[in-house]
């Protein structure tokens, strides 16, 4: 099988093409043939040697990513509720080594979900760990509730274009943060209002429940201005700093950082929106398998809107 390795941290070069056998499951396991795989900002700087790379280099030479969309070729003998044939999505032993670049994959089965059959499989990836960092964070770590009034930061990025969506699901009023040039975008999600972080101060906005940040500490620390006492911020990317947790605490907000973890019972709740139309997947661009390097590029450049796939033969 045609596999992407890594063998040393650093340039996107250094993913290189090669043969590998086909993975034998385990009895917990599925064996998938990979469709569509999504690329995170965790997969580009884990390359570089940053992100999971210090949890990954016991596993030298490793096999980056984690989303996959694909169909089921073989079934563990302990696995109950999926069949080989079976279309399936998931985030794959997220933080561990995913070993998702690949054109099969062993995957725990209580990891994925049966895709919905109204989306493509470049759909179902993108709406993977994104998607599970938005879910887990409104719904797990703040609880989110009808009412609730909700801002998001990097609104058309990959996690903030699925909060977005959830957050409005839930029956939140949204608030997305964005270049002016993604104004549309954001509001076209469903977000009530687009704030523009290049030419307003946050100060300005009126009080909310919920913050959702995307960026990291001094973001958290800015948005400390207009949370609620009582209300919540969740950071994504290590911005709740001690420093920060104590700023907060001083204003009666609580404040937490979370690292997403796979969960195939919170991929089945997405799915199930994805079913029905609650949220959707963008895709702003799909690249081919033999093209992993350049996709590793677009995401790099921090400004894609939605989700960066990769297509698998």
């Amino acid at each position: 099988m045609k596999t992407l390795v890594l063998s040393e941290f650093g340039s996107a070069e250094n993913l290189k093409l090669v043969d590998l056998h086909v993975p034998e499951i385990q009895d917990h396991e599925v064996l998938i043939k990979v469709k569509a795989i999504s690329i995170n900002p965790v997969d580009v700087k884990t390359r570089a040697g940053h992100g999971l790379a210090a949890r990954m280099r016991e596993f030298m030479p490793i096999i980056l990513g984690w989303d996959i969309a694909g169909t089921v070729t073989a079934v563990g003998n302990g696995v109950k509720g999926f069949r080989i044939g079976d279309d399936v999505f998931g985030m794959v032993n997220f933080p561990g080594h995913g070993k998702a670049y690949s054109e099969f994959v062993a995957a725990p089965a209580d990891h994925v979900a049966l895709k919905p059959s109204n989306i493509s499989y470049e759909e179902a990836a993108a709406a993977t760990l994104a998607a599970l960092t938005a879910w887990q964070a409104l719904v797990h770590h703040y609880a989110i509730k009808k009412g609730n009034r909700v801002f998001i930061h990097a609104a058309a990025g990959g996690v903030g274009h699925f909060a977005v969506q959830i957050a409005k699901h839930f029956g939140a009023h949204v608030i997305g943060s964005s270049s002016p040039e993604n104004k549309d975008f954001v509001l076209n999600l469903g977000a009530d209002e687009q704030f523009d972080y290049k030419n307003s101060k946050i100060e300005t906005l009126a009080p909310v429940d919920f913050v959702l940040d995307c960026l990291g500490a001094e973001n958290v620390e800015k948005s400390l201005a207009i949370i609620k006492p009582g209300g919540g911020v969740v950071s994504i990317l290590g911005g709740a700093t001690p420093a920060v947790v104590e700023k907060a605490k001083v204003r009666d907000v609580a404040c937490s950082a979370f690292l997403v973890h796979s969960n195939g019972s919170d991929m089945k709740s997405l799915a199930e929106l994805l079913a029905i139309g609650a949220i959707k997947s963008h895709v702003a661009k799909t690249y081919a398998f033999a093209e992993m390097n350049q996709a590793h590029k677009h995401v790099e450049t921090g400004r894609t809107v939605g989700k960066v796939i990769v297509s698998v033969p």
